[in-house]
């Protein structure tokens, strides 16, 4: 059975929420392999501003994207709630891992198919195609976003060669 046909069998589906700039963001939480606190990493010449740079985990090289910076926030000093997530994409006929530099993980929230909207049509000159949906969660606006397409979108896409190209 695929993902899609065991969403549409549950009546629900869980996600771990995360906040940056004071609102809060989800994805769906089979696609979290784990969250670690911020941890240095090496930057890697050339790349966009959001991308941080590359980290060694368990002998996988995984880019490391500031979601704050990403989505053209204003930049915020890392601290203690500061959090990597690192999350499963997928690319093509492949699956690899990146992590997401968020302000702090909010919560995780099981949620009810029939609370799930799709994202608002935003007018002419904005893409919000890495918006997969919105949800109402205890009386609060959370924001699922399509993380294969966020991350893969063309700021992001790799070339042969491993480099990221702006």
């Amino acid at each position: 059975m695929t993902e899609t046909e065991l969403t549409l069998c549950s009546e629900s589906k869980q996600f771990l929420t995360f906040v940056l700039a004071n609102e809060e963001y989800a994805v769906d939480i089979l696609r979290v392999q784990e969250i670690r606190g911020w941890m240095p990493v090496t930057r890697i010449p050339g790349a966009p501003g959001y991308m941080k740079g590359v980290l060694n985990l368990r002998g996988e090289i995984i880019p490391i994207i500031d979601l704050r910076e990403r989505f053209g926030f204003e930049t915020k000093a890392y601290n203690h709630t500061t959090v990597v997530v690192f999350v499963w994409i997928k690319s093509e006929e492949r699956q690899r891992s990146m992590g997401l530099v968020v302000d702090a993980v909010a919560d995780t929230y099981d949620i009810a198919n029939e609370a799930i909207n799709p994202a608002p049509l935003m007018g002419e000159g904005l893409d919000p195609k890495f918006i997969e949906a919105l949800a109402t969660v205890e009386g609060k606006m959370v924001i699922l976003l399509d993380i294969d397409y966020l991350l893969n979108a063309d700021a992001l896409a790799c070339t042969q060669t491993g480099y990221l190209n702006e």
